[in-house]
């Protein structure tokens, strides 16, 4: 596991897409997928569950593992190695699915997991030590990143979640997470 730092709240504010304004500090959870680092900004993330059976969804993209019940809720599960165009994960002990909230069209909210191979730690990183996203040299479209954090020499790659999907896919797993509980 990571070191994780932590910093009071009166001491810098947290703020999204801090890229390139000095001063300013925000929390990521950090997770591996394959020999990746990436992260989330906190404040998109609920909870972090276990990963367990999943429901699969006819008719959905391959990246869609499936659906999970959580607490009475059809929740859709990304696979994001395959969203972002690679081989599916294998399961294993430290496997879990981080559970985040992303906007869907201009104020509608949805819950979608995210299957990540291992969840390291949550880390502060100031903005003046974010870059851009990279023109070239990722295997992930741009679209999906909000940035490159520097920690510890490495860079860790950080992670737009409301571009993870797109809105008419969204739109599509929205409508039937909300059939599946109408029939439920």
């Amino acid at each position: 596991m990571g070191e994780s730092s932590t910093s009071s709240a009166s001491a810098s504010p947290v703020r999204s897409g801090a890229i390139g304004q000095s001063g300013l500090t925000q929390q990521y959870l950090t997770f591996t997928l394959g020999n990746e680092l990436f992260a989330i900004g906190i404040l998109a993330i609920k909870e972090i569950i276990e990963y367990s059976h999943m429901t699969r969804v006819p008719m959905m993209p391959d990246y869609l593992r499936g659906v999970i019940n959580l607490r009475g809720a059809v929740v859709p599960v990304v696979d994001l190695p395959v969203r972002f165009g690679r081989p599916a994960s294998g399961v294993t002990k430290r496997t879990c699915v981080v559970i985040i909230e992303v906007r869907v069209g201009d104020d509608a909210r949805q819950d979608v997991g995210i299957v990540v191979d291992a969840v390291d730690s949550v880390i502060d990183i100031p903005a003046a030590d974010i870059e851009p996203p990279p023109a070239f040299g990722t295997k992930i479209t741009s679209d999906f990143i909000q940035g490159m954090g520097k920690v510890n020499g490495r860079f860790v790659i950080l992670l737009e979640v409301n571009f993870v999907l797109g809105v008419e896919e969204m739109a599509l797993l929205t409508e039937s997470a909300a059939a599946s509980d109408q029939a439920a």
